[in-house]
Parts: structure tokens; C-alpha cells; sequence
């Protein structure tokens, strides 16, 4: 049986039954809603449409007060668990009625938690807290009869997924993005996860080829591609107000990963050659005030705006009156940002790293440079700059690839019949 089904806030997908409507599947995140991961708000809503029962697990709560929340955001958090937050007293009494109750999945969490910690004492003791965090969730688990956990990135949240499994006994499956997790493999025990995942999902051939480093041959049978995605109907092309001045937009936590700085170099040497342009920063994080105090000594005031963090309807309506996207990152797994900037037939300028080049094909959807150079930047945005036809062309180019192969709604529809193939798979060999 199929039905179109539409939820405010989510893609209209076609629903599906599908042979596993019975398994439960607990999605496991840091932190829920994030105005920087969006696109888990997506796929857990367009998963619920497709009639797969989903729990949602956050470790930490919203990033923002509930007031700020938008309507989906809100109503998500509303039936979300959240394991940290200001339930101490409800914590305390669950891990009592655990420790009482199901002293057998207590001590072999505790086992796999003191083995994680090796010999030192500190890491011991870390693992042992997130094994009260692995408890709680199990326990959350075993009361909505959920069955299978899945976990979106594979640092520290997934080791609390790696130890509810092993201490509760349930299978687990991970989504892996990058780049963060493959810097320090040992520290977040990327094999042993890999190895005793029922099945991963890779957000690109790179990521995959990332994850394939840490498993043995017989197991790349259980990596699948599947990419992220975005609305093309809601992401469209706007007409734009004709100014003088060219609007260059970058939208990202203000970190050092995302490269603002090397941006702003390039942008002074076109103010220097006399280009007319504007750059505006849409984000929050550390990197702030450094960029800040550069802007204000290499007197660039008035060409750069800080508009900090924004929610979705803000940044898409900034977007609809952009020239030219620039994410000159030292460290991405696929920007979502890039996508949406994408769709709007935004041109786009980014680097030759990690699976960005899956995304944007060089002087086809776009302009790819080296990471770190100043100077390959500031020549992409100039022949931006001074050639309409140029982002025109790139600009319609990005559109279809974002169409062809980061639609939202297909791709949602992809993940779906990986899940229940897997999960089938799992009941097969169980």
C-alpha cells in the first residue's frame, strides 16, 4: 500500500509499508534539534513518514531556548529523550531500578567500558560515565520497545551507542560523516565500532573509503553510500535585486576548520583591485572574535557583515538575494549548506577536499581550489565576479546535480530501503 503523506516541515514523501514496520529503531544524536545539523530533523521526520517507528535519543538538549524553536523543531523536542538535561532525580532512580533489576547488563557494560579504558585511570573513569549515559538509554529503549539503535556520527555519542548495545544487547548501526572522528581513531575506538555495527551508512565514496581503512575486506559488504540531501522545491531560484555590489555569502560555525580566515584575506586583495563586493558570515562558534579583530585592522568594516547564528527561514531568505557561495574549508564531510546554496543556483566556490568534489565537479557545478591558498580563492571569486554568464552557467549546472543526486526526498526514500534491507538482513542471520 502507498499513500502520499505531508507533514509541516518535512519533505512530502510517498509512504511505503515496509517488512519491517515492527522494529522499533532509536535514533541516538549529540544534540537535538541543532540549528547546524538540520538535516537530522529532515530524515528523522521524512523517516516517520515512511512509517518507520522512531524514537529520538538526544544526549544534550536543543541549542536553543524552546521559544526559538521552530514549530517541527518544538514538537521533536517534545517527544525526544534527553539523556543530560534537568531530570537528575529521574536519571538517579532509573540507573537505581537498572543496578537493581538488570545487574547482568550492568556488569557487562562495565566490562566493555574498563576495557575501552585500558590502563589508564582517567579514560576509566570517562567510559564509566558514558556507560551510566549507555544504561539510561537502554533503559528508554526497553520501555518504547525499540529494537535496533542508530547513531549519527561515530565520536563520543557513538560510544555510548557502542556500550548500550554490549551492555543491553541490541544491535547497532551507525551513519558516519568526517571528517572529526577519522583525526583520532583510537581515542574513539573507530575499529571496534566498525566491527560490530550491523551495517554502516557513508554519506560519500570518501567517507566510505574512510571506514573501509578500519574494517577488514568481509565487512565492506555492510558500507553503504547514502548521501545527504535538500529540498529543490523548497530551495529555488529567486530573482535577485540588481546592486552594484556583489553579494558573496558564507554560511558555517565560525571555527578554524571552516577556513573564514583564508576568506577574508581573499576578499581584501579583490577590495584592493577595486571589485565592488560584500561578504556576509552567517554562524557563531570560537572563531568569532579573531575574524572580527582582522576585519576591523585590515579596515574591512563596511565590506563584511557578522550575522551570527540564523534559523533556517533566515538564512534561506539571505540566500535568495546572494551572487556567489563561499566555503573554503580545511576539513567537511558534504555541506549541506553548499547544497541549499546549490539548488538556488547559487555559483559556488569551495576546495578540493574530502567528498566536496562528489558534490561540486571543478569548472562544472562550480569552482574547487586548494585548501589554504589565499590566492586560488580570490582568483575563483574574481572570475565569478566579473562574469555573469560564468555564474549563470554554474549556477544552473549545481541546480541539476543537487536535483540528480541531493534530493532530499529520494534520497530519504533511498536510506528508508536501506534500512529495511538491512534490518531484514540482521532478522536473517540473527
Amino acid at each position: 500500500m502507498e499513500m502520499i503523506v505531508e507533514t509541516k516541515g518535512a519533505p512530502t514523501i510517498q509512504a511505503r509499508s515496509f517488512s519491517n514496520e515492527k522494529t522499533g529503531i532509536a535514533y541516538l544524536l549529540s544534540r537535538y534539534p541543532a540549528i547546524s545539523h538540520t538535516f537530522f530533523l529532515k530524515e528523522v521526520l521524512g523517516l516517520k513518514q515512511l512509517g518507520f517507528p522512531i524514537g529520538t535519543c538526544s544526549i544534550n538538549p536543543p541549542d536553543r531556548s524552546p521559544d526559538l524553536l521552530t514549530a517541527p523543531e518544538a514538537e521533536e523536542a517534545d517527544q525526544t529523550y534527553y539523556i543530560q538535561g534537568d531530570h537528575h532525580w529521574r536519571n538517579i532512580s532509573t540507573l537505581l531500578s537498572v543496578f537493581f533489576r538488570h545487574p547482568r547488563v550492568c556488569l557487562r557494560g562495565l566490562r566493555v567500558a574498563l576495557s575501552l579504558g585500558t590502563s589508564d585511570i582517567y579514560r576509566c573513569l570517562y567510559h564509566c560515565l558514558y556507560l551510566l549515559e549507555a544504561l539510561l538509554l537502554g533503559a528508554w529503549m526497553k520501555r518504547r520497545k525499540l529494537d535496533h539503535l542508530h547513531v549519527h556520527f561515530g565520536g563520543a555519542v557513538a560510544t555510548v551507542g557502542f556500550l548500550a548495545s554490549h551492555a543491553w544487547g541490541f544491535p547497532y548501526s551507525l551513519t558516519i560523516h568526517g571528517p572529526d572522528e577519522f583525526y583520532d581513531v583510537e581515542r574513539y575506538h573507530l575499529a571496534e565500532k566498525f566491527r560490530d555495527a550491523q551495517f554502516i551508512f557513508c554519506i560519500s565514496n570518501f567517507c566510505r573509503s574512510q571506514v573501509m581503512k578500519y574494517c577488514p575486506p568481509n565487512q565492506w559488504k555492510n558500507l553503504h553510500v547514502l548521501r545527504l540531501g535538500v529540498d529543490p522545491e523548497h530551495f529555488r531560484p529567486q530573482p535577485r535585486t540588481r546592486d552594484p555590489i556583489l553579494q558573496i555569502i558564507s554560511v558555517g560555525r565560525l571555527t578554524t576548520a571552516k577556513g573564514h580566515m583564508i576568506l577574508l584575506q581573499s576578499l581584501a586583495d579583490l577590495l584592493q583591485k577595486g571589485h565592488k563586493i560584500h561578504l556576509t558570515l552567517i554562524g557563531d562558534g570560537s572563531e568569532r572574535n579573531p575574524l572580527e579583530d582582522f576585519v576591523h585592522r585590515q579596515q574591512l568594516t563596511a565590506s563584511v557583515t557578522f550575522l551570527g547564528a540564523l534559523n533556517h527561514d533566515q538564512t534561506h531568505a539571505r540566500l535568495a538575494q546572494t551572487d556567489i557561495f563561499a566555503l573554503p574549508s580545511f576539513a567537511e564531510g558534504v555541506p549541506v549548506a553548499l547544497m541549499e546554496a546549490m539548488a538556488m543556483e547559487i555559483p559556488c566556490v569551495s576546495t578540493r577536499i574530502a567528498g566536496i568534489p562528489e558534490l561540486i565537479q571543478n569548472e562544472v557545478e562550480g569552482l574547487l581550489v586548494s585548501a589554504s591558498s589565499s590566492e586560488e580563492l580570490a582568483a575563483a571569486i574574481e572570475r565569478l565576479v566579473v562574469s555573469p554568464d560564468l555564474r549563470r552557467q554554474f549556477g544552473s549546472a549545481a541546480r541539476a546535480k543537487v536535483i540528480s543526486s541531493y534530493n532530499l526526498n529520494e534520497n530519504i526514500s533511498r536510506l528508508a530501503d536501506a534500512f529495511e534491507r538491512c534490518l531484514s538482513n540482521g532478522k536473517a542471520d540473527a
